[in-house]
């Protein structure tokens, strides 16, 4: 009987210890993965910053180049398709992120079409408003570049996490899965041109 109660008090200890351990773990995995949640909510934010620039930025130029309505109408589009393809933060997987990349580079280039043109109009690249709109692209093509580092290292260090032995079993056993990563298009290791030159 004797035994009984020391066996029945050490399985109770150790069921205890193994609860906590567990409990530790996945409150990390939940730590990590919002995490990656905030990381994509500030890529989000910079990418619909620039959104918001578009239309001021597409409106100047129209004014002194209404012609060039193909190279505008590519600009509104491609910003209409970025602007519906949203990722909410729990459906981030590699083929969302695909179509998310897929159309903000669409965006992306339609901007530097935009930017070729506009070197064709000198009284456009010396308005101010004009002016101001390149400082804050400018500005805001250099936050999504290190937003995306961000959310990329975050998503790593998430990803590493749930991978290594024993964690890997406890998140597939509660759900946890890898977070893609940006990857860079070929040719697109750098932010788009949006350098007007000096106003004449």
């Amino acid at each position: 009987m004797k035994k009984f109660g020391i066996l029945f008090i050490v399985a109770i200890i150790a069921a205890l210890a193994l609860f906590m351990w567990g409990k530790n773990k996945y409150n990390t995995m939940v730590n990590m993965d919002e995490q990656v949640k905030t990381a994509w909510s500030q890529v989000e934010n910079q990418y619909q910053r620039r959104l918001d620039l578009i239309p001021n930025l597409v409106n100047t130029v129209k004014a002194y180049a209404a012609h060039e309505r193909a190279t505008l109408e590519g600009v509104i589009n491609a910003r209409a398709n970025a602007a519906k393809t949203t990722i909410q933060a729990d459906g981030l997987n590699t083929a969302s992120m695909q179509q998310f990349q897929a159309a903000q580079g669409e965006l992306s280039s339609a901007l530097s079409r935009l930017m070729v043109v506009v070197e064709r109009y000198p009284n456009l690249k010396a308005n101010e408003n004009f002016r101001e709109l390149q400082v804050q692209l400018e500005g805001t093509e250099n936050r999504i570049a290190v937003e995306r580092m961000r959310f990329n290292e975050t998503a790593q260090a998430y990803n590493t996490y749930i991978r290594t032995f024993p964690n890997n079993a406890i998140a597939g056993f509660l759900g946890f899965e890898q977070r893609p990563y940006f990857a860079a298009r070929e040719g697109a290791d750098r932010a788009p041109v949006v350098d007007f030159g000096d106003a004449e």
